[in-house]
């Protein structure tokens, strides 16, 4: 899967330690990037020695370019790859999460990513923020509720290649339906984690004096006496049977206003070659989406999407 934004952004890389192979087996032409070892075919360089040094094996025979396998490289290449399994997972009740942000990938520069997973009926937290949210279901499904500043929502089930896009200060909520269920999240802000820049519910409500929530809701004030002190984050809950949001169709968030786009209810896109299929996802056929635009790409065995370059943005590749 290929991601791309008008604001720029990219996902990149991080190391541990383990031990190197003893006995390492040369490829035929005497290189030896396949194996974790920076040796070329005509005898450059020499073994990691990683008991010295340190070294984590399978990163590099996953990275040869890091290796120097790539003899035109020219002056400093900055890393450009980010695995999930390197950022800090925080656990919850419910679920976890973990982020890229700009402190883990300086060269992205305007985008933040994450991957989240929710159990059956855990709820992400009623939240909004200053930057748009563009999410992507890769496991599950999961109930989507958002409403924004004009009253109008939407809240609908998503389920694997299903698109979500909410547009900055729009209020919105995920829920678990599947025993198991994970999305990925992209933000257009590099900065993803720093103060001001999403706001929860519960911490809202906290700061806000009981009567004024009250006389708001029209509710006893009582009913706010048990508010988590911190917010939840993710909500341990049960999948609701029936759907209580007590608003015409008139409010729906419907069309060209949606913010939910079904990736694999539209045709692939006409591409020349015969090595797989490719799906776009921009604001042409998905107008909510208006600063991040996405595609979809499957390739065949030994098919190579073609040389591109994007010069006036960035973009993240997560394969799936």
């Amino acid at each position: 899967m290929k991601l791309s934004t008008s604001l720029v952004g990219l996902l990149g890389l991080c190391a541990g330690v383990n031990a190197v192979p003893q006995n390492v087996k040369r490829s035929d032409d005497g290189a030896q990037f396949d194996v974790g070892q920076p040796i070329s075919a005509d005898g450059k360089g020499g073994p990691i020695l990683a008991r010295v040094g340190g070294t984590n094996n399978q990163v590099d025979i996953d990275n040869p370019s890091n290796l120097g396998q790539e003899s035109t490289d020219a002056g400093t290449v900055p890393n450009l790859k980010w695995r999930f399994s390197d950022s800090k997972t925080k656990l919850l009740k419910g679920g976890w999460v973990r982020t890229q942000v700009i402190q883990d990938l300086p060269q992205s520069h305007d985008i933040a990513a994450a991957q989240q997973h929710l159990e059956k009926g855990a709820i992400r937290e009623l939240h909004w923020h200053r930057v748009a949210e563009w999410g992507f279901v890769y496991n599950g499904s999961v109930l989507v509720s958002a409403v924004d500043e004009n009253g109008k929502f939407v809240n609908e089930k998503l389920e694997y290649g299903d698109i979500w896009y909410f547009p900055k200060g729009a209020a919105h909520t995920v829920q678990g339906l599947d025993d198991h269920n994970e999305f990925l999240l992209v933000f257009d802000e590099a900065d993803f984690e720093k103060v001001g820049t999403t706001f929860n519910i519960v911490d809202w409500l906290n700061h806000t004096p009981r009567d004024i929530i009250a006389k708001n809701f029209g509710v006893d004030p009582k009913v706010f006496d048990e508010l988590p002190e911190k917010n939840p984050y993710i909500n341990p809950a049960d999948v609701a049977t029936k759907n209580v949001t007590g608003t015409g169709p008139e409010d729906y968030l419907s069309g060209n206003s949606s913010f939910i786009y079904r990736t694999f209810q539209h045709p692939p896109e006409s591409v020349p070659g015969n090595g797989g299929e490719f799906w776009k996802i921009d604001s042409t056929n998905f107008p909510a989406s208006e600063t991040i635009a996405a595609t979809f790409v499957t390739l065949k065995p030994g098919a190579c999407a073609s040389s591109t370059g994007t010069p006036t943005y960035d973009s993240i590749h997560p394969p799936l």
